[in-house]
């Protein structure tokens, strides 16, 4: 493969994957803002979204950008591996 490609592969799949993390994200937003409280994700988005507090506009954008940038950190981590093993 093409250094091109692996950069393309890398690219379609960045974006791919932090628009479909953002998405997850602002639907699990919008669910815990319906929902009654015991059903709230937000305990789980604390550990793993730096910054993250609920109800916050500085929360929420940390959380929105972890979640993107989530998205890029596997496809750079993922697709030269599959690449190799492929």
């Amino acid at each position: 493969m093409s250094e091109h490609s692996l950069k393309s592969s890398i690219i379609a799949w960045g974006c791919t994957l932090s628009l479909f993390l953002l998405l997850s994200y602002l639907i699990c937003i919008a669910f815990g803002l319906l929902a009654p409280e015991r059903f709230h994700m937000h305990e789980a988005w604390e550990p793993l979204l730096p910054g993250f507090e609920w109800l916050t506009l500085p929360g929420f954008l940390a959380g929105a950008i972890g979640s993107f940038l989530y998205g890029w950190y596997i496809a750079v981590i993922v697709v030269p591996l599959y690449r190799y093993f492929r």
